[in-house]
């Protein structure tokens, strides 16, 4: 029986972005070891409900710290030339890198990596506004990046743009790499829900990263509500870790001001039954983000940015509308349209369900991952 080790930073996205992966590896006969730093008891016995195995190993997740990043790559390659799996897939940016380089030390025959998105490192900006410090990491990512991808049998990307720009930066050969447009969501899962009553509500889950357009948000909010005090909008997730976090005192601040409703981090699917209009201004550099094509699976309409990856997720005036990166005021003019117009929020967000039937059902997703792979499997088909 062929073996593959799934390597990723955070344990948790094993359970909730791949369960739907280990599922299909095993009915296409594969033993799956799950590897992760950072099990609790209940994410090891979800890997084990899904059939997998879970293996621990070390990697600190954030910062370049040449001695704790060799620590992670000695960890992994000894986890590695342990269980000698026949197939590595890495995701996530230091997975990627480490954990291609390790299956490459260790002799695994197929080494795959998955790009999904760029990351705040690459958030697009000229030259001159990037400090001396992005700058530096910058181009130590790029060099990593380079080493690690040419040892990579494939690398899987989630939009062309990441594409274009790691070919662009000499890092990757397109002829090795395949754009899946999305790691798709499970459509018998994400079904169609019915819209809300009124009032039209808006809703924005995400990192609390400025870099996620919170603030852009919040000011679209302030000028919506100056002419539809009745408008409701909802903010999603927690504060993070990474410099560009939003504090918590300052989610507050807009609660008391009466411009939000912050439940905090919380399931998604109850929250996105209320909404009328999903919301990710982002600027970030997104793969294709997961939380949009789930409001899309629900049938909802979706304002985003015309930036790498979230553009994927619109066609502009069809399910949605498409704004400039950081424009307050271009967020809150579409915002108003679909206030002043409703009717356009039951057609866009019919048109976002079909899109999401096309574009981002998991199982088409997941098929032509494992076909790239060399594993035989057929996929079925999703509900409408």
């Amino acid at each position: 029986m062929q073996c593959i080790a799934l390597i990723t930073s955070q344990a948790f996205s094993l359970v909730n972005f791949r369960g739907p992966l280990i599922r299909d590896l095993i009915t296409a006969g594969l033993s799956v070891y799950a590897l992760a730093p950072d099990y609790d008891e209940q994410l090891r016995q979800q890997i084990h409900d899904l059939g997998a195995i879970p293996v621990d190993y070390s990697l600190s997740r954030a910062g370049m710290n040449p001695l704790q990043d060799l620590h992670g790559l000695l960890s992994l390659w000894r986890t590695l030339r342990r269980i000698q799996p026949d197939i590595t897939l890495a995701y996530f940016i230091k997975p990627v890198i480490y954990g291609t380089l390790a299956a490459w030390l260790a002799r695994i025959p197929q080494r795959y990596a998955m790009i999904e998105g760029m990351g705040y490192l690459f958030i697009e900006q000229h030259d001159s506004q990037l400090s001396p410090r992005i700058k530096n990491l910058r181009r130590m990512v790029i060099g990593l990046y380079r080493l690690a991808l040419a040892r990579a049998s494939h690398v899987f990307l989630l939009n062309p743009d990441d594409r274009n720009d790691l070919a662009r930066w000499k890092i990757l050969d397109p002829v090795r790499a395949t754009v899946l447009g999305g790691i798709g969501v499970n459509l018998d899962e994400w079904l169609y829900s019915p819209l809300p009553n009124p009032p039209v509500t808006f809703l924005l889950a995400a990192r609390l990263l400025r870099e996620k357009g919170v603030l852009e948000y919040v000011a679209a909010a302030r000028q919506v509500q100056q002419h539809h005090p009745e408008a409701r909008f909802i903010l999603l997730g927690n504060t993070d870790p990474n410099p560009g976090s939003i504090t918590v005192e300052e989610v507050q601040g807009w609660v008391e001001e009466g411009l939000l409703e912050w439940p905090g981090h919380v399931e998604v699917q109850p929250w996105l039954a209320q909404a009328s209009v999903y919301v990710l201004p982002s600027f970030y550099r997104e793969g294709v983000p997961r939380s949009t094509q789930e409001a899309m699976a629900m049938g909802r309409p979706v304002i985003t940015t015309d930036a790498p990856g979230c553009r994927e997720t619109v066609v502009d005036g069809l399910n949605g509308y498409l704004v400039p990166p950081r424009n307050s005021a271009a967020l809150a003019e579409a915002m108003l349209r679909f206030i002043e117009e409703p009717e356009l929020i039951e057609r866009m967000g019919a048109e976002s369900r079909r899109l999401a039937e096309e574009r981002f059902d998991v199982r088409r997703v997941n098929q032509i991952m494992l076909e790239a792979m060399g594993i035989q499997y057929k996929a079925g088909k999703a509900n409408a």
